[in-house]
């Protein structure tokens, strides 16, 4: 093998060594821990780059290693890896400063930021992962590595909540396991876009592949938290800041949606989920999830909880964009994929920000805080108008591809859900702006963090400020050519050139 074969597993190993290294530190090895989780989060960062422009310019990145007879561990570098991949890198980077910020001080800090590395691991493998079962193995990895994140804090609360997370996330494993293995049984080891393999099948096999359509779908709608799967996802808020915002931005919730898009693309391609009548129910189950936690999310009086469910919804829209068939839609699904991560991330790091700096966690809590936390609640107001949908922000953008997309197949009913997930969408985001900006304080606020010229430490204030303002950049300039909707617009055209 060259040294291009090496790169996908180099890049994984980017996290993976940092993490193990952690472990073997002493707790109060600050710095050295600090140097680690830094170091290969730009290295990461960089290669991906790297690729990207290697990609660009014609060349290929594959590692293929031989498990058994006929079981390969494939690592591929394609369009969608990248998409995947570039956004895991940067907001991993982002995230591992806030985290340092946040747990200032706190314990078992070791434990965390090893763990945090190796679920990074697992995303990175998620997006590089050339087939099914390379695929399963990190998707598998993922819930372990998540688990101890989300009981990080040991609390009876943490630890209900870390059970009823693994209950769902090893079922929708068990689920998505035979699912593989029926794959497996069917055609072999099947490497992403060889759609052939299951098209040969399909004359004889009709009832078998939608039933295995099906299967696999429940065992990957866990983590993308479709309707009704998605009941871990709010539960899991008890876990910091930092963990909520990487498994809604990066890691779980967008390994499901990631492995919904194979499924559809790769595994079956679109010609063969149309013929066999799949993609009209997944379209359907998806704009039911979109409304279902935009009404969800008006009722929850903690942030964290009202976020988690605009989670459900939001991470629908990719599964919803899939399931119609065309370039244009699938490019706004796509993206949504990158505009739905930085938007969020920006939402939970000031939401970390609020909880840390005020000790508030309640949306009847804010009022006024936005005299408080300017630079915070601004970049939360951007992130939330881009959440809603308006122009030029990345929000709209997704919104505005997944709608036009949608007439263009002749399925105008998405218009529809769309427009009244984006009212949904203003109706549990405006009044925590509203509260915040236009609001008298009505209590005390009890001070639990400061910082000499800011209103925050610059770690945790930073990435929301960045977060917050690349959404605003990646609308306003979706048009260039360097932009995640162009890299999307690629991606999508290379999957319907192949029909």
């Amino acid at each position: 093998m060259n040294l291009n074969d090496w790169i996908p597993l180099i890049i994984v190993a980017t996290s993976l060594v940092p993490g193990v290294l952690i472990f073997f530190l002493h707790e109060n090895q600050t710095g050295v821990r600090t140097a680690l989780n830094l170091t290969g989060a730009v290295v990461k960062v960089l290669l991906v780059f790297a690729v990207y422009f290697g990609v660009q310019r014609g060349e290929t990145y594959t590692f293929r290693y031989e498990i058994g007879v006929d079981l390969e561990f494939l690592l591929h570098i394609d369009l969608l890896s990248l998409l995947f991949a570039t956004l895991s890198a940067i907001l991993w980077l982002v995230t591992t400063l806030y985290a340092i910020g946040y747990l200032e001080g706190s314990p078992y800090r070791r434990r965390f930021f090893g763990f945090f590395s190796i679920c990074v691991t697992a995303s990175t493998g998620i997006a590089l992962a050339g087939n099914a079962v390379t695929f399963f193995i990190f998707y598998e990895f993922l819930t372990l590595a998540t688990y101890p994140l989300v009981v990080h804090r040991g609390t009876e609360e943490a630890l209900q909540a870390g059970r009823t997370y693994l209950w769902y996330t090893i079922g929708g494993g068990t689920v998505l396991f035979v699912g593989v293995v029926w794959l497996f049984v069917l055609t072999g080891s099947v490497d992403f876009g060889d759609t052939e393999a299951l098209q040969a099948l399909a004359a004889e096999n009709e009832t078998q592949l939608v039933i295995l359509f099906w299967v696999l779908v429940a065992g990957l709608g866990v983590k993308a938290a479709l309707f009704p799967l998605h009941g871990w996802l709010p539960v899991a808020m008890v876990a910091p800041a930092p963990v909520s915002a990487l498994l809604h931005a990066v890691a779980v919730v967008k390994a499901g949606a990631f492995g919904l898009v194979r499924l559809v693309q790769d595994i079956y391609g679109v010609e063969l989920a149309e013929d066999l009548n799949l993609l009209t129910p997944l379209a359907v189950l998806a704009a039911f999830t979109i409304l279902y936690g935009s009404l969800r999310a008006l009722t929850q009086d903690d942030l964290k909880k009202r976020l988690a469910y605009s989670t459900v919804s939001q991470l629908s829209y990719i599964a919803m964009g899939v399931a119609i068939p065309g370039v244009t839609v699938a490019t706004g699904a796509l993206v949504h994929l990158v505009h739905q991560g930085l938007m969020k991330i920006t939402l939970f790091f000031c939401a970390g920000n609020i909880a840390e700096t005020l000790g508030l966690h309640k949306v009847s809590e804010l009022n006024g805080i936005g005299r408080r936390l300017p630079l915070t609640m601004g970049a939360f107001t951007l992130a939330a108008f881009g959440m809603i949908g308006l122009p030029p922000l990345a929000g709209f953008i997704s919104k505005w591809y997944l709608g036009i997309g949608g007439m263009e197949a002749g399925q105008s009913w998405i218009v529809v859900v769309l427009l009244a997930s984006s009212a949904l969408n203003a109706a549990y985001f405006l009044p925590v702006i509203h509260a915040a900006w236009f609001r008298s304080p009505d209590r005390e606020w009890k001070i639990k963090r400061t910082a000499r010229f800011l209103e925050t430490p610059w770690t945790l204030l930073l990435p929301a400020v960045a977060t917050a303002v690349t959404s605003l950049t990646v609308g306003v300039f979706a048009a260039t050519e360097w932009s995640p909707l162009e890299l999307a617009r690629q991606v999508a055209e290379s999957w319907y050139s192949r029909r």
